[in-house]
């Protein structure tokens, strides 16, 4: 694949519960490393998982570029990838995936048994639990960050989260059928979106397609 260039933009994309201002100090690591980053914000529990991939493909159009790349973390992974399987005629170059849950979420299933659980979820989680996950075959270059520390808040609603994990999402939870790109870092899963070597290896697969 052909080099991410000055004119194609970066979107930086947050997870659950999370307003678009956490991915601040990432999307400026990777504007100072020479991309054009910048910040996408959604509802993440009131609107359902294919409702925000329609408005992310919206966005991601309105930019019009010819090619977009994605850097997501956790839950926002999922509407990107829902995103590029729904519009298969939005061209995404390379996409990382920072701690996103792609087979499923231990942490998330145990949740909603709590009472309120579902509702604290919201409707984007509800649904990529319920139905077949995307198949990413062709959408993009894609690239998996995934974290080893294990201490988060998904430790404590599932104390038994299956290990390794990065104290929400399970290791084995990020592997994606077939993409072989990937890198496993001793970061929790909040602490992703602040740690400097997720930054520089989130810049590095931009730049070449691969971690370093």
């Amino acid at each position: 694949m052909s080099p991410v260039t000055p004119a194609e933009p970066v979107i930086i994309i947050h997870g659950l519960w999370m307003p678009g201002l956490v991915m601040g100090w990432l999307t400026r690591r990777i504007a100072q490393d020479g991309f054009a980053a910048r910040s996408y914000a959604y509802p993440t529990m009131r609107l359902t998982l294919s409702e925000n991939a329609e408005r992310f493909a919206r966005y991601c159009t309105s930019l019009a570029a010819p090619r977009v790349h994605i850097v997501a973390h956790s839950m926002g992974g999922l509407v990107a990838l829902k995103m590029l399987q729904m519009n298969r005629q939005l061209r995404c170059g390379r996409l990382v995936l920072i701690g996103t849950p792609y087979t499923g979420s231990f942490a998330a299933q145990r949740l909603a048994r709590w009472p309120g659980g579902h509702t604290l979820l919201g409707r984007s989680i509800a649904e990529w639990l319920r139905e077949p996950r995307p198949a990413p075959d062709g959408v993009a270059e894609i690239g998996i960050i995934a974290g080893t520390r294990g201490y988060g808040l998904g430790r404590l609603v599932a104390p038994d989260l299956p290990q390794p994990n990065d104290g929400v999402v399970a290791l084995a939870e990020t592997a994606i059928p077939g993409v072989t790109r990937r890198i496993e870092l001793k970061v929790g899963h909040t602490g992703m979106l602040v740690s400097r070597e997720v930054a520089r290896q989130c810049c590095a697969f931009l730049h070449n397609g691969r971690f370093i």
